[in-house]
């Protein structure tokens, strides 16, 4: 029997690993403290995520399948929610842009550790307005826009001198005026389905999801941990 190189026993540090233990004590979700709109519950645990100052709370973890049903995750930065969904804004001709256009669905997650709180949302992904994104590109700073031109996003490169180099090349051609390149832009992902997640003890932890049964019309139930 081969082990592909692998030892017949753990390391130290994965035996460490698989005992780690956390108590979750901090809060609790219940389906009477909670919103019927799942909207107004992530703006209300959002809200109190900056609040709290938790590190980078806007961050989000994006995950897409290409057309070889592999799944792949990054991390993306959420720039607006309403009603129409949660946007962001990145490459088109990227990994993640290059794998929406076969397949528009994906998932998102935020983890507030501090908090001790997870939502996962869920739904068909769409491009925003031309016009959404001219304004929101318009509105970063010089450098990001000037990086939004040198860097070929998730294409192989000899080294950061290229970056540098096609920095410096954008930079002299547009001064302080960079017009939005037509391969950047945002995203909009309409969820159809919601979760949040909060810790409690004994890992008997709240699992509250939100389905949309007909549009506008949202299913809540309560998940085993």
């Amino acid at each position: 029997m081969h082990n592909h190189g692998m030892s017949s026993h753990s390391s130290p540090l994965s035996s460490s690993i698989a005992d780690l233990r956390k108590s979750y004590e901090r809060a609790e979700l219940s389906e009477e403290a909670s919103h019927a709109d799942p909207l107004r519950q992530f703006d209300q645990w959002l809200q109190e995520a900056v609040a709290a100052q938790v590190p980078e709370p806007n961050a989000m973890t994006l995950a897409t399948v290409g057309a070889d049903l592999r799944p792949s995750t990054r991390i993306v930065l959420i720039k607006g929610y309403d009603e129409r969904g949660i946007v962001w804004y990145t490459n088109y001709e990227s990994r993640k842009g290059r794998q929406l256009a076969g397949n528009p669905f994906a998932a998102l997650q935020f983890h507030w550790v501090e908090l001790e709180r997870v939502v996962r949302i869920e739904g068909r992904v769409e491009k925003v307005s031309d016009a959404e994104s001219d304004a929101y590109f318009a509105s970063r700073p010089l450098d990001s826009r000037i990086g939004a031109w040198a860097s070929p996003q998730s294409e192989v490169i000899s080294g950061r001198g290229v970056l540098v180099a096609n920095a410096a090349k954008y930079g002299a051609q547009f001064l302080l005026q960079p017009p939005r390149p037509p391969h950047w832009g945002g995203y909009r992902l309409q969820p159809d389905r919601w979760e949040f997640w909060q810790g409690r003890k004994s890992r008997l932890h709240d699992r509250l999801c939100y389905r949309e049964e007909t549009p506008g019309a949202w299913v809540r139930e309560r998940l085993a941990p």
